[in-house]
């Protein structure tokens, strides 16, 4: 891998890439290590401006017919992928992930976002009520949904184009407007996606982007500002807690997707290479760094030992490597610092009596990717629901294999978390599937499968995992807000 002349990265506000600010910082790739950018940082001012910008132009948006936003969705997902493998190289270099990945599910995932919810909007209708009155009259009564207002719009790392334009195409569909401020880690396509957007004939102010960090930065300043309406916001549960806590005295409503510590169920009876491929997926795709990654694999006793070893070789055969390999299955974690944090729970859990089936250290991939993010693959057994590797959200491609005997220990073992975002059910009887997936204390349950989504069903999760949903019409509930007409006839 040759080293990269670092490129500029710079703020967008009122339809316009912006002057440098005075503070910047660098955008480091996970997977060498080296600096690929220089990102302007946003101040207090700027993003302030960039609020004043989306509030001007809020009226005129709002007021532009159904039709022509969902136009300009749906010419932004064609101008996506007349750029395509620009915007794959974007997010393989914010993320270290392989391009293959950031090609397969990353972009073109952005793609759909745009034409779904292009379609579902356009096809959005209207509550309405006839209620009858003494004397035979009757009164009408209907719900008109008008923009949220001015969005706040905070994305993580991990899937950074993918969960911004699950964001922002409902958001602009129904005739908001954005200040983005992407995480620091990953600055690159939110940039891109301004150029595209603009092209796409979305009008000046609509979409704004600011580049910064948490506290005392652009996160706080976005989210403490008193001109937005409402924030979403996919992250960390602690960093969730604390906006909430910011946007309190405004009250302001709020989109949290937050942390997961996802279950597997995986029964004596099920596929058993059907459970191992989409295990190996759960696990460890993109590095365990998804919200619905499984982290916790209870599996029946009569089959621990068959998916134990099942799972410990495809763990071993996965690739890690340079990302524009094609060869390569799995990248690095984001940072050196992310790295430290997972390290920290393999530690954990050797504290714990864990035994290591595979994994459990830093990988040596040659002096041109030494540099980078890297840790192995890890499977554990012989740790409990007690063990802190099993109860907290690790983030990375870890997991833990607990036995049970019988259906109602899994799902009290499933359900013994303060977490509640995803759960997978692995089994051949489909009574026993939809069963177990109901009991779940999650948002979402997969039988037989994994992370295979229809964009219009509801996405969330309860407790630590996040408030409120997306996807579909739960996204239209969020950025719209309803008032009720009612006429006497």
């Amino acid at each position: 891998m040759t080293a990269q002349t670092p490129q500029w990265i710079r703020n967008f506000v009122d339809g316009r890439f912006v002057d440098p600010t005075d503070r910047c910082f660098d955008a480091v790739d996970p997977a060498t290590g080296q600096v690929h950018g220089r990102v302007h940082e946003a101040d207090a001012p700027l993003v302030d401006r960039a609020v004043s910008a989306a509030r001007t132009a809020l009226a005129p948006w709002s007021a532009t017919p159904v039709r022509e936003r969902t136009d300009v969705l749906r010419r932004a997902a064609d101008l996506i992928e007349a750029r395509f493998e620009e915007f794959v190289a974007a997010e393989s270099a914010d993320t270290g992930k392989p391009l293959a990945l950031a090609r397969d599910l990353d972009v073109a995932r952005a793609v759909a976002n745009f034409r779904t919810f292009a379609d579902v909007v356009a096809a959005a209708g209207q509550e309405s009520f006839l209620t009858d009155l003494p004397g035979g009259r009757q009164a009408l009564n209907y719900a008109v949904r008008k923009p949220l207002g001015v969005v706040a719009v905070i994305v993580p790392w991990n899937l950074p184009l993918l969960l911004l334009t699950w964001k922002i195409a409902p958001a602009l569909a129904c005739g908001n407007t954005v200040v983005v401020k992407p995480s620091e880690e990953t600055p690159g396509t939110a940039t891109l996606l301004a150029e595209v957007l603009a092209e796409a004939g979305l009008p000046a102010g609509a979409y704004n982007v600011v580049h910064g960090f948490g506290g005392g930065s652009a996160g706080e300043y976005v989210t403490s500002h008193p001109g937005i309406d409402g924030v979403t916001f996919t992250g960390s549960s602690a960093t969730g807690a604390h906006v909430m806590k910011t946007v309190a005295p405004r009250v302001r409503p709020v989109s949290f997707e937050l942390g997961g510590k996802n279950a597997a169920l995986v029964f004596a009876d099920a596929d058993l290479d059907e459970t191992l491929d989409g295990l190996t997926r759960s696990v460890f795709a993109n590095t365990g760094q998804v919200c619905l990654c499984t982290e916790r694999v209870y599996v029946q006793r009569e089959v621990f030992a068959d998916i134990a070893d099942g799972l410990v070789e495809r763990a071993r055969s996965l690739r890690l490597g340079d990302p524009r390999d094609g060869a390569t299955t799995t990248g690095p974690l984001i940072s050196q610092g992310h790295r430290e944090k997972v390290r920290g729970y393999l530690r954990l859990a050797e504290e714990a009596g864990a035994k290591v089936l595979t994994g459990g250290g830093t990988p040596h991939l040659g002096a041109e990717l030494d540099g980078g993010s890297w840790i192995e693959p890890t499977l554990w057994t012989g740790l409990t629901n007690a063990d802190r590797p099993v109860r907290e959200e690790v983030f990375g491609p870890v997991a833990a294999l607990i036995p049970f005997d019988t259906e109602e220990e899994a799902v009290a073992l499933a359900n013994d978390t303060e977490y509640g975002l995803a759960a997978s059910v692995w089994t051949r009887d489909l009574r026993r599937g939809h069963r177990v997936a109901q009991a779940m204390n999650v948002g979402m349950a997969w039988v037989n499968t994994w992370f295979l989504r229809d964009l219009r069903s509801p996405f969330g999760g309860v407790g630590l995992s996040g408030l409120g949903r997306e996807g579909g019409a739960s996204s239209l509930h969020f950025y719209t807000e309803p008032t009720n007409v009612c006429v006497q006839l």
